[in-house]
């Protein structure tokens, strides 16, 4: 039997499903998650999204946004775990590995619901019974489309459906600029299109929704946390606890800023190491063949996409870059001679 045979068997009546997504969910995760709701009620079943953190409020549009439940440990963690061991069908979109959801991954890990993987992350964890991983996917979105359109159920992709896959696969590609952008990414875009999507409200909901504060922040980064490392062709910034209170920052505030490192002419390999009190979090970006996913890896315990990757570290902010910059000369030949084009990277 197929994976989608088994699926949509696993569908065929109504159940008790619950979705989640990872920790700091982006437009790709929130959006999927989402979208699989939205489906999955006009089918009938009873649904509920739970996060593992909090998200951005410029992604608060997204239709099924209020009915969201944030999991906060000491708040309520026996109601998530209850919704958990309740859940007939469990869906984890938009990561690979259990760790990457804090205390709920192991609540699934020993749910008894059929638990379904749909992600784009390289070297999936084997804890679900259906797994629709694929790591050439641009986004999470783009494979859930996939999976309602191989259910036969593209018709029911609506208007709010529709917009929260396309903020998905928009952020992860870039706006379409990543080589991950394939022909498929624009032929599902088309067919949102037909559905009735309106790509400008959704590009400016995401982009161009920024506090005042937020800008002044990036002005700051940019002029005073970015170090350019000529002879690794590698930039990076740092950003302590205090900088982010001193601009009010908020979840989603230092979203993208690694890009503006990788943005600079020559540079290939990009970090951005944030100290966020209990830990250091750590973004790395790259072009050409660098394998930042492996770097992390190996590193400082992360992984992600070959161009695209996240890493963590409990040491200070300071010896952590310190670190960072220690690493930089087993990589130098790698670096300096890196190609500027590779095949498919997601952000």
């Amino acid at each position: 039997m197929s994976t989608i045979t088994a699926l949509q068997e696993l569908l065929a009546q109504p159940r008790q499903i619950f979705i989640t997504t990872h920790h700091k969910p982006d437009a790709d995760a929130l959006g999927s998650s989402l979208a699989m709701m939205g489906y999955l009620r006009k089918k009938g079943h009873h649904v509920t999204v739970v996060t593992p953190s909090d998200y951005p409020d410029f992604l608060a549009w997204m239709p099924g946004n209020e009915d969201v439940i944030i999991y906060e440990r000491h708040q309520n963690d026996a109601q998530v775990r209850d919704l958990i061991n309740k859940a007939e069908v469990i869906f984890c979109l938009d990561f690979s590995c259990l760790n990457r959801i804090a205390e709920m991954g192991e609540y699934i890990r020993h749910a008894p619901g059929t638990k379904v993987l749909i992600d784009h992350h390289q070297e999936p964890e084997n804890f679900a019974d259906l797994d629709f991983s694929n790591s050439s996917a641009a986004a999470a979105s783009e494979l859930v489309f996939e999976v309602i359109r191989d259910l036969g159920d593209q018709d029911l992709i609506d208007v709010g459906i529709g917009e929260c896959l396309y903020a998905g696969i928009m952020t992860d590609t870039g706006s379409f600029r990543h080589p991950s952008t394939s022909r498929n990414v624009h032929l599902i875009i088309a067919e949102l299109l037909d559905a009735g999507i309106n790509l400008s409200d959704v590009h400016r909901r995401i982009y161009d929704s920024h506090s005042e504060m937020r800008l002044r922040f990036l002005g700051f980064v940019l002029k005073d946390k970015l170090t350019v490392l000529r002879e690794y062709n590698t930039a990076y910034i740092s950003i302590t606890q205090d900088e982010l209170r001193q601009y009010q920052s908020k979840t989603g505030d230092t979203e993208g800023l690694v890009n503006f490192a990788l943005s600079i002419e020559g540079v290939v390999f990009a970090a951005i190491l944030i100290d966020r009190g209990s830990a250091v979090k750590i973004s790395f970006r790259s072009v050409g063949d660098f394998s930042v996913s492996d770097f992390s890896r190996q590193h400082f315990g992360g992984g992600g996409h070959h161009n695209a990757a996240g890493g963590v570290s409990y040491d200070s902010l300071d010896n952590t870059v310190q670190r960072f910059i220690d690493l930089l000369p087993q990589y130098q030949a790698q670096l300096v001679t890196a190609p500027l084009v590779v095949a498919p990277r997601s952000a």
